[in-house]
C-alpha cells in the first residue's frame, strides 16, 4: 500500500513538474517575444534617431527640400489632388522598394518607392509634367531621376519626413485677379476659366 502510495505520489510530482515545465516554457517564449519586439522598437527608434536625409514636402508650395550629409536638393512634387488626401505630419521610413506596382490603381509603375504610413509613398513617376501640382491619389511623385537619387540617399542615411501645409486651391480653376476684365469680347469666355499648368 505505502509502494502504490508512493508511485501515486510521484505520478502526481512528475505531472506537476511537467505542467510547470509547460507554464515556464510559455513564459519564457513569451518573454523571448516581447523582448524581440521592443528590440524591433528601439532598432526604429535608433535608425530614426541618427537619419541623416531631411526630407520636407510643402503640400501648399508642392515642393520637396532634402538635406542630406551630402548634399541638399529642392524639387517639384505631385501630391494629392482634390477627393484625395497626402497625410499631413512627421514620419519614417518603413520600406523601400526600388520598383512597386500599385495594386489599388491599375498596376501604376510606382519605381524608387519609400512607403511611410501605410499604402502612401515617395515615388519616382513618368508623369514629369504633372509635377509641381496636385495630381496623386495621395502618394508624393518625384520625377524618376530625383526619387532614385533620393531612394538611394535614403538607403545609405536613413530619413525622417515632414509633410506640412495645405493642399493648394483647385488648380484646375484659375480665379481671376481683380485687375483682369472677366470679357473683353474677344475669343470666348472659357478664357476666363483655363487650367493653370
Amino acid at each position: 500500500m505505502l509502494l502504490d502510495s508512493l508511485g501515486l505520489l510521484s505520478f502526481f510530482l512528475f505531472q506537476s513538474l511537467e505542467l510547470r515545465m509547460k507554464f515556464f516554457a510559455k513564459k519564457l517564449f513569451m518573454m523571448a517575444a516581447e523582448t524581440f519586439s521592443v528590440a524591433a522598437l528601439f532598432v526604429n527608434f535608433v535608425s530614426a534617431a541618427h537619419a541623416t536625409v531631411m526630407i520636407e514636402i510643402d503640400l501648399s508650395k508642392q515642393s520637396m527640400y532634402v538635406q542630406s550629409s551630402t548634399a541638399n536638393f529642392h524639387w517639384p512634387v505631385s501630391t494629392a489632388r482634390a477627393g484625395y488626401e497626402t497625410p499631413p505630419g512627421e514620419y519614417a521610413p518603413t520600406a523601400l522598394e526600388r520598383m512597386h506596382y500599385s495594386q489599388k490603381y491599375d498596376n501604376a509603375p510606382m519605381p524608387y518607392a519609400i512607403f511611410f504610413y501605410g499604402g502612401y509613398a515617395i515615388h519616382g513617376s513618368y508623369e514629369t509634367r504633372s509635377l509641381g501640382r496636385p495630381a496623386s491619389h495621395g502618394c508624393i511623385r518625384l520625377s524618376p531621376n530625383n526619387a532614385k537619387k533620393l531612394f538611394e540617399m535614403v538607403e545609405k542615411e536613413g530619413a525622417t519626413i515632414s509633410i506640412t501645409g495645405a493642399p493648394p486651391l483647385p488648380y484646375h480653376a484659375k480665379l481671376p485677379d481683380a485687375s483682369e476684365k472677366l470679357f473683353d469680347g474677344e475669343g470666348d469666355a472659357s478664357d476666363i476659366l483655363s487650367p493653370n499648368f
